[in-house]
């Protein structure tokens, strides 16, 4: 049985995408090396990757010599749907400690068919975070019998390969927050559609793309809605890679089904007079693969995007927040 067009809706659901890409690393000489221990954890259903520490690291900042390290994991190849786990930074050592444990809610099953990476980053204050090298194990093929590899071991940082940092690229974070309104007050609405908000309060880590500048905008569409109508943005923010918007749009027509259906797309841009250049994006639904029946490419948030909306869902009039890592888009193309 089809489902029918929700009233926020004008134009047919598609799954038509478009691909944009583009990214950059630093170019400090990797040396080094990571201490760290891996596990899993039956009882809680948990990889857990305790980071001891790093010794040796390159120095990423010459002027002051030294580095404000931190390390960051994905497990591959579903970097997405899992997310990235980090450290807290240790300021100007080349040898940090951390003691940190990185934990990620996973099934065995699953962890047995990934590559665990972990990385090492200077944290720059303007955002272009350096990269101090990685480690990278395949979990297939790892011993989870062998005591010796539930015990600390050192592992050398290699540099990275361009194949691998197409895959990995850092492309900061975005924290907002949702709320849906099932019968908003006033107005002339349908009683029984409601409204969903969206407050982009601000960005962090944005890459650089054209040396130091950046004029950051993010742009929201509601899917599988592309027309242009429906397309909102926030002010230009420029000369920070740490923007600060603090826009809330509003979408209405929406019942309680639609949210099922729907997906909230956000963008972040870079924009100067030529051309607007892509930074990012997160997509927040329920993750389906699918939209009214018909299969869309689009429907396809991470975990971390599909709990957001899920939060929102079942607390109505309440705004639920998070903080999520911008990742590469197939970027819904937009009809008249």
């Amino acid at each position: 049985m089809s489902k029918s067009v929700p009233a926020f809706l004008q134009e047919e659901v598609s799954g038509s995408v478009m691909s944009i890409y583009s990214g950059d690393f630093g170019n400090v000489d990797v040396k080094g090396h990571v201490q760290f221990a891996i596990d899993y954890v039956e009882q809680l259903k948990e990889f857990h990757i305790f980071v001891s520490q790093c010794k040796d690291l390159a120095i990423a900042d010459v002027k002051k010599q030294h580095s404000d390290p931190y390390v960051k994991t994905y497990l591959l190849p579903e970097k997405y749907k899992l997310g990235k786990r980090k450290t807290s930074v240790r300021k100007k050592t080349l040898n940090p400690v951390y003691n940190e444990i990185l934990r990620y809610k996973i099934d065995k099953a699953l962890v047995k068919t990934q590559r665990l990476n972990l990385s090492v980053w200077h944290n720059d204050t303007f955002g272009r975070n350096s990269f101090l090298g990685e480690v990278e194990l395949d979990l297939g093929t790892w011993d989870w019998n062998d005591k010796l590899n539930k015990q600390m071991n050192w592992f050398p940082l290699k540099p990275r390969t361009p194949a691998a940092a197409l895959e990995l690229e850092n492309r900061g974070e975005i924290k907002l927050a949702l709320q849906y309104i099932p019968q908003p007050v006033g107005g002339n609405k349908t009683p029984s559609t409601g409204e969903v908000h969206i407050w982009v309060k601000e960005c962090n880590d944005l890459p650089l793309l054209r040396g130091n500048k950046l004029n950051s905008f993010v742009k929201c569409t509601i899917l599988p809605d592309t027309s242009r109508k429906s397309r909102q943005k926030t002010r230009a923010v420029a000369k920070t890679t740490n923007p600060v918007f603090n826009h809330t749009m509003v979408y209405d027509g929406f019942r309680a089904d639609d949210l099922k259906e729907a997906c909230v797309e956000l963008t972040v841009w870079d924009h100067n007079k030529l051309a607007n250049h892509f930074l990012g994006g997160i997509r927040i639904g329920l993750g389906t693969g699918k939209s009214y029946g018909t299969a869309v490419d689009w429907m396809d948030s991470t975990l971390d995007e599909t709990t957001l909306w899920e939060r929102m869902m079942s607390s109505p009039n309440t705004w639920v927040e998070d903080t999520l890592p911008l990742r590469m888009l197939m970027v819904a193309k937009l009809t008249k």
